[in-house]
């Protein structure tokens, strides 16, 4: 079955959440000790679309298999043109093909809102994702030693990055 990458709407927002709370619940790739709730996942989509920043689903048939989206990196008006990217697969749906497919339509999204970098912040030790990231350009350009703690051990942030082929002027 082939997969589909749209924008999400609030009624994805059941599906998203049920994702994002088994990588919370389960895994380092949400720093977050408990689930969020439905409430704060359409406040977030709301809060994304709201901002001009896109919310994606991909779809395969019916059912959402991952989500992805980006927001201001920092808050300061200096960083206008950089964006962090979050992007989410479901458990059953890990290594195919989702997640780069989730990533590549963000990044014609930033591109196509004249942003000029696109950064990742991932746990270390999620291989799959510094593996993703790489491939689809992003670099590693800083590692911060024990800055989170989540399952009684400190976390390792690596800061990747990607420049946008977008001919944005400073």
């Amino acid at each position: 079955m082939s997969l589909i990458v749209r924008d999400a709407t609030l009624e994805d927002a059941a599906d998203i959440l049920a994702i994002y709370n088994h990588a919370a619940l389960n895994t380092t790739a949400v720093w977050s000790d408990g689930p969020a709730d439905l409430a704060s996942r359409r406040d977030w989509i709301l809060a994304r679309q709201q901002a001009g920043y896109p919310v994606l689903v991909a779809m395969r048939g019916c059912d959402v298999v991952g989500f992805a989206s980006f927001g201001d990196f920092r808050p300061w008006p200096g960083y206008r043109h950089t964006v962090e990217n979050s992007v989410y697969v479901g458990e059953r749906h890990h290594r195919h093909g989702v997640g780069r497919s989730l990533m590549a339509a963000l990044i014609e999204r930033a591109t196509a809102l004249n942003k000029h970098a696109m950064i990742a912040g991932i746990e270390a030790a999620n291989a799959a994702s510094i593996g993703l990231h790489a491939s689809l350009g992003f670099a590693e350009v800083g590692r911060m030693p024990e800055v989170g703690c989540k399952f009684g051990r400190w976390l390792d942030l690596v800061l990747m990055q990607k420049r946008l082929a977008n001919g944005v002027r400073p």
